[in-house]
């Protein structure tokens, strides 16, 4: 064995010993509890009948096929999901565009867009709540002022009304994070490219398909893979506006697994709903990549 091998192999020992603690904890706090959920989907498991606990395999996940409220709340998310994700991303890209350009105040108002991002998502439901709320909701006040309306309206009490509602406070919510990731992928693209398109007389939107887009594509698969994952995942909000109601309007999959564990106790098909938000938003994620990814590079 030669010296720089001895060298070699006492570097990758030491970076292997000073990550352990890292790695440790890692699997303590995280690999752990995931695999753990899987094992527990796979047990017919109540907290309120723990002598019935019971292995049964994939039962749990072969039931959801005929489980008219995880149909439900699945057509739900998809749909939650499709206007979330076209909303943000639209907006997103207007404004990333908007403050990439040089104009007074833009400094202020790039931070100001960050305000809705800091907000946990149970205070982004309530402070909508208040803001559609029936009786004293300033919506209703702000329109009644305008004219616009004869008397204060119960937004949230129709099932669209709520639904279109709950999605715009989840784009309030997740839409900095998306001006952030594109406004810093419009900041690579060298000026030049422009420039040359310029001489070439290429129009606005010319330069914006044949420029702006390819150079954006590797930062919208990172923003599309987020921001459905946060989409399916999103509970907090969606349970503090409107509790997955009227009926069953914005009861989505992550609302009816919360619901399944805490309120009827059955940790094991809970863990089942939860693991088919995982294993959904993995194979969205995958065609995200698979459509995106080669055809985002660019070479120059």
């Amino acid at each position: 064995m030669t010296t720089s091998t001895v060298r070699q192999w006492s570097d990758n020992t030491r970076g292997y010993a000073m990550n352990a603690p890292a790695l440790i904890a890692i699997l303590l706090l995280v690999a752990y509890p995931i695999g753990y959920s899987f094992w527990v989907s796979l047990h017919r498991d109540n907290l309120a009948q723990p002598a019935a606990r019971k292995l049964i395999g994939l039962d749990n996940y072969l039931s959801l096929v005929d489980d008219p409220a995880f149909l439900a709340s699945l057509r739900v998310s998809a749909l939650f999901v499709l206007v979330v994700l076209v909303v943000t991303v639209v907006l997103g890209l207007v404004l990333a565009l908007v403050l990439n350009e040089t104009f007074m105040g833009r400094g202020v108002l790039r931070s100001l867009v960050l305000l809705p991002w800091a907000m946990p998502g149970v205070v982004n439901g309530l402070m909508w709540r208040t803001v559609f709320d029936a009786k004293t909701g300033a919506l209703n006040g702000v329109l009644t002022e305008l004219g616009w309306i004869d008397s204060y309206q119960a937004w949230l009490a129709s099932e669209s009304g709520a639904f279109f509602f709950t999605a715009f406070a989840q784009v309030w919510n997740t839409l900095p994070f998306t001006v952030i990731i594109l406004l810093a992928g419009l900041s690579t693209i060298p000026r030049e490219l422009y420039d040359a398109a310029t001489v070439d007389r290429a129009g606005v939107v010319q330069r914006f398909r044949q420029v702006t887009v390819p150079w954006l594509l590797h930062p919208l698969l990172i923003v599309l893979i987020l921001e459905t994952m946060n989409a399916f995942r999103a509970f907090d909000t969606i349970y503090v506006l409107t509790g997955g109601g009227p009926g069953d309007a914005t009861t989505t999959v992550a609302l009816l697994t919360v619901q399944r564990v805490l309120t009827y106790t059955d940790v094991g098909l809970g863990s089942a709903y939860a693991w088919v938000i995982t294993l959904i938003t993995l194979v969205i994620s995958v065609a995200y990549v698979g459509l995106l990814y080669r055809r985002g590079s660019f070479e120059v």
